[in-house]
């Protein structure tokens, strides 16, 4: 037998060996606690599943995993290439703006990789915390080949007693001025799982899901402007979610819908918060699964509170009288900022906006200015129009504004979540921070833990927020149980910029809340920058402890604490500054709630508590003591503040 017969035979053998399947069996990966246990197998005809146990009882029931590229089919025919050991990673970072300002993530790593019957390989790496589980997929190339993704098949298998809390998504070019879609619908709530979405587009992250006595909030993170933004398929056959894609019109003109790649193709994590109601509200995965922070001076970095004559003054106050009035009015709360919204180069002009920045300076007040970002793929004509299109219009105007002594922008009316949208608002982010400039979107996509990479990015709305009831009692009529909802999903993760808290009239429209519950959002609601709907008439009607409470309030928080809840009915949560706690909640029912609160937490520890009086614009003053039973009655409609220093 020949020295060459033999080296082919031992190439044969070891080909042989790397086109057989690693593992036969299931492949696990833990939480680190052992709570959580992820189960990935390759099925006989080549499909990939995966289930999630919690404590050994069902999560997630089959499911599945995949991608399909133009030129491959990663989702079938598939043999398992190899199995990487499990090993732990931990992260610690620091964020302005959310629930806590130093977060640690600590979980399993397992990375496994199949291929086709081809050769081309998929990669998914898999990591389990003590409060939920992530993944994402990798698609290797040869040589750094273009790929192309043409659809994700992964999928989410809830057993069929779970029960679904979800936004439906907006179609694409409908609405007012063809804006949407803008994250701006109602919740269906407690629905069970599997009930389809009235939209055809199905249903927008975070999708919050209820089996048993575990909580899952499922959304991404980790976007870079590669890959679309996703959402779940309207419908959910035996409560089986699948994503789903972008409308084919979401894009930025030219740009591409899905995503692109010359080489590996990474996709955002798939995130699945997992565990008891308090450990889903207390988790941060939204962001610990974004990637670190890019580059920004950090003394630029400065979440506030702001006034904003727009929500109940509307388009004709955009004058250099009014906004110098709501300069004076956030310099008497000790604010931050003052917002001037749409049309001020217009109506006020560029000099005399300047002006007006130099003005708030002295102060100690901070200008942040409107923009509408869209070029032809919606009708607005607010302006400034397309002045941020491109990276020189960007540099260049964004430079004016620094010169001018502007801190901020606010950009409105984005067209969907097509990847050269996505890669649209990262290219804003990056220019706004080497200008050092705060940024907040609206009309706008959910941000999936954007405010971890880019610290200027203070608040996005992606919600159906205050400025809805102003325009309709419908929205007034339903806005205690929509802003129940929100902390549990919309806000779970990301800054919100839902533009709370009126004590006054509402102009054609019949409040419903109570001031006590208007007054609990303000620490409820997390925003980077908090900007207020109320006026400096409506702020002159309340008592002077209220003023007081709004002028110390704290911009940013450095931990916070899930008490109660129910999610679209009631919510208690407690936040800390310093040494000072805030506890905060709303009872969105029409009944009064009596309630029993856990606040052992706090000592012993006597605080100043803020809640509803006699009448539905009343408020009243009084003590809490801290305990492990402290009862509290909230008025329907109504909430409370409680300050423990």
């Amino acid at each position: 037998m020949s020295l060459d017969f033999n080296s082919r035979l031992l190439g044969a053998v070891l080909a042989a060996l790397v086109a057989a399947p690693v593992l036969a069996g299931p492949i696990g990966i833990d939480s680190p606690d052992h709570h959580l246990a992820v189960s990935v197998r390759v099925s006989e005809a080549g499909t990939l599943a995966w289930t999630v146990q919690r404590d050994g009882r069902p999560v997630l029931s089959e499911s599945r995993l995949g991608l399909t590229l133009a030129d491959a089919d990663l989702g079938a025919g598939l043999r398992l290439v190899s199995a990487g050991a499990p090993h732990a990673i931990s992260d610690v970072y620091e964020l302005a703006v959310g629930k806590r300002r130093l977060n640690r993530y600590v979980a399993n790593e397992r990375t496994l990789e199949v291929a086709n019957e081809s050769g081309r390989r998929l990669a998914i790496t898999w990591r389990v915390s003590n409060d939920g589980v992530a993944f994402r997929y990798a698609a290797a190339s040869s040589d750094g080949a273009h790929q192309a993704l043409l659809a994700e098949r992964t999928t989410f298998h809830f057993p069929a007693s779970s029960r679904s809390w979800l936004q439906p998504m907006q179609v694409s070019k409908t609405g007012w001025m063809r804006t949407n879609p803008a994250y701006e619908e109602h919740y269906v709530m407690d629905a069970p799982v599997g009930t389809p979405s009235d939209s055809p587009q199905g249903w927008v992250f975070p999708a919050l899901f209820r089996s048993g006595d575990t909580w899952v909030a499922l959304t991404e993170a980790g976007m870079d402007g590669t890959w679309q933004a996703s959402r779940l398929q309207a419908a959910s056959p035996d409560g089986e979610y699948a994503i789903g894609a972008p409308m084919p019109d979401e894009v930025f003109p030219g740009g591409a819908l899905m995503a692109e790649a010359d080489g590996a193709l990474v996709s955002p994590w798939r995130v699945l918060a997992i565990g008891s109601l308090g450990t889903v509200m207390e988790s941060t995965l939204g962001t610990d699964l974004a990637a670190p922070a890019r580059p920004f001076d950090r003394a630029l970095v400065r979440p506030g509170r702001a006034a904003w004559s727009w929500p109940l003054l509307k388009d004709d106050m955009t004058t250099f009288d009014v906004q110098k009035r709501f300069i004076d009015y956030a310099a008497d709360m000790h604010w931050e900022y003052t917002l001037i919204d749409a049309d001020w180069d217009r109506r006020i002009g560029y000099d005399k906006v300047a002006e007006l920045a130099a003005y708030a300076a002295r102060e100690h007040v901070g200008i942040l200015l409107w923009y509408n970002s869209s070029g032809p793929w919606n009708d607005t004509v607010y302006s400034p129009k397309g002045a941020l299109l491109t990276h020189a219009q960007r540099v260049a105007e964004f430079a004016r504004l620094r010169a001018m002594g502007v801190k901020g922008v606010k950009i409105d009316f984005f067209g969907g979540d097509g990847a050269s949208m996505i890669a649209y608002y990262v290219a804003i982010l990056d220019d706004a921070a080497r200008a050092g400039l705060l940024v907040n979107f609206h009309g706008a996509t959910l941000p999936r833990g954007w405010t971890r990479t880019w610290p200027n990015l203070m608040t996005t709305e992606a919600v159906r927020g205050v400025e809805y009831t102003t325009f309709f009692q419908a929205d007034e009529d339903a806005v205690a149980h929509h802003a129940a909802m929100l902390p549990f999903a919309r806000n779970l993760f990301d800054p919100m910029d839902f533009t709370p808290m009126v004590f006054g009239d509402i102009p054609h429209i019949e409040r419903r809340t109570r001031n006590g519950f208007e007054l609990a959002e303000s620490v409820l609601f997390l925003s980077g920058i908090q900007h207020y709907a109320e006026t400096p008439d409506g702020m002159a009607t309340v008592p002077g402890y209220v003023k007081g409470f709004l002028r110390t309030l704290p911009a940013a928080w450095d931990d916070s604490h899930f008490i109660a809840g129910d999610p679209g009915h009631l919510v208690v949560v407690a936040r800390r500054a310093g040494k000072a706690w805030i506890v905060a909640g709303i009872n969105a029912d029409d009944e009064a709630k009596p309630l029993t609160l856990d606040l052992a937490f706090l000592g012993h520890r006597e605080g100043t508590l803020i809640t509803d009086g006699d009448g539905p614009r009343a408020f009243v003053q009084g003590r809490l003591r801290a305990g492990a039973h402290v009862p509290l009655t909230l008025q329907a409609h109504g909430g409370f503040v409680a300050v423990f220093r």
